[in-house]
């Protein structure tokens, strides 16, 4: 396998899993849902791994891989891509490892909790809005890596919207994020 169909799949992966679980979680289950964004998470953070040993030992060159054209605007460009470089190599074993051990501490620590579909579906949009903040090309993907990253983190933190304090303290989070 290629490293740039390695990064595709690492990428994409948590999307996937996102997806699946915020889509058809009720009618996959509770398990079905955690299996599949905790199994794609998995594998996201051992391709992770895997790029970052061909990076470290393997000789791989830094490239970027453009995915479709984004923003076209007289001279500007901007485009949907994938960087891959030695510091990008680096933050994805950092987001997909912490992202990993998150997914599987849930497992217990969601147990007892009805929505355990739509609560990792949120937590895989997060993994991905991170993924697509690190692996970006230019400042507009980072841009809207990072609103993504903002989103999930309003959504994860207003998980329990019932209760008066988890909304307050989501929608604050918003807001210092636009700051």
């Amino acid at each position: 396998m290629t490293p740039q169909s390695l990064a595709i799949i690492l990428v994409f992966a948590p999307l996937l899993g996102a997806l699946v679980a915020g889509l058809f979680g009720r009618r996959i289950g509770d398990f079905a849902s955690q299996a599949v964004t905790t199994g794609l998470l998995l594998l996201a953070c051992v391709l992770s791994w895997t790029l970052f040993i061909q990076w470290t030992w393997g000789g791989l060159e830094a490239f970027t891989l453009t995915l479709l054209p984004f923003i076209n605007v007289g001279d500007f460009q901007s485009a949907w891509s994938i960087r891959i470089d030695g510091l990008s190599a680096v933050m994805l074993i950092v987001v997909t490892s912490v992202s990993a051990l998150v997914h599987v501490y849930s497992w217990g620590y969601m147990a007892e909790d009805d929505s355990r579909p739509r609560f990792f579906a949120y937590l895989s949009l997060f993994t991905f809005a991170m993924l697509a903040l690190v692996t970006a090309a230019d400042f507009m993907q980072l841009f809207f890596g990072w609103e993504g990253v903002g989103l999930a983190s309003y959504l994860l933190i207003g998980f329990w919207f019932k209760k008066p304090t988890a909304n307050a303290a989501s929608i604050k989070a918003f807001v210092v994020n636009r700051v």
